[in-house]
């Protein structure tokens, strides 16, 4: 039963992230349903993730090397901040990872719903401000380094964070924004997991079936995509993520 919680866990949040984003609201929560304590459950989570990250960004490669004179630094930050956040989380105990899962939800879906609005605001204000940011270049490697050391701490809602800072260091292409966004969320995930799996901090078996889950759900849905529309699946991640939210905060402070 647990093994068919997992499987369609990762088949809903590979539909998910295909379509919407929000994949990891599904399969972090299915893995602590099943048992798998929460550091080890948010590990497995970013493992099951990696793929995904991985084929997308080849998909995107043309356009990721338009941009090549950016690729050493994000490579650089991500893999050294992705994994100080990765060595951050296991140097916390269950318990209090379980006290920071609200919070760290309430800002994954905050970052999700809201990301789309702040994306267009930072776009609305970057004509005005390129030579702020240029003169602010050190303050943009600096909140990069923070965004990825987030994302090996805790994955969920890294995508459209990313895409928020892209916008900031005045990215205008969505096709090279997308690609970064990706390449950036794997190096951080693959050197979180590899620091993970040293550490013996991931669930293999359960991780393993969430991730074939997610790459069949992703698969089908890119060949689904037109039946159903991307918004009303974002109004479904939100709802289901706030839900969900609520709920952490319910179990952790009042049960």
């Amino acid at each position: 039963m647990d093994m068919l919680v997992l499987f369609f866990a990762g088949l809903i949040a590979g539909a998910l992230n295909t379509l919407a984003g929000g994949g990891s609201f599904v399969i972090f929560p299915a893995l602590l349903f099943v048992g798998v304590p929460p550091i080890m459950a948010n590990a497995t989570n970013t493992f099951a993730c990696l793929p995904g990250y991985g084929s997308g960004a080849l998909g995107f490669r043309a356009a990721i090397l338009r941009h090549k004179d950016k690729l050493l630094q994000y490579s650089i930050i991500a893999l050294i901040a992705g994994y100080l956040g990765a060595e951050a989380l296991l140097r916390v105990s269950n318990a209090q990872f379980e006290g920071l899962i609200p919070w760290l939800m309430a800002f994954a879906v905050a970052a999700f719903t809201f990301g789309g609005r702040l994306n267009s605001w930072i776009a609305s204000l970057s004509p005005s401000s390129k030579h702020a940011a240029r003169a602010g270049s050190i303050a943009l490697v600096g909140l990069l380094a923070l965004i990825c050391f987030y994302g090996g701490f805790f994955n969920a809602g890294l995508g459209i964070i990313l895409l928020a800072y892209l916008v900031l260091a005045g990215f205008k292409d969505l096709n090279a924004m997308n690609g970064l966004k990706l390449l950036i969320s794997f190096l951080v995930s693959i050197t979180a997991v590899i620091r993970f799996s040293i550490s013996g901090s991931i669930e293999w078996q359960a991780g393993t079936i969430a991730l074939i889950g997610a790459t069949i759900g992703g698969f089908a849905a890119a060949k689904l995509s037109y039946l159903i529309p991307a918004q009303m699946l974002r109004n479904f991640v939100i709802i289901y993520g706030f839900g969900l939210t609520v709920y952490f905060f319910y179990v952790t402070y009042f049960v």
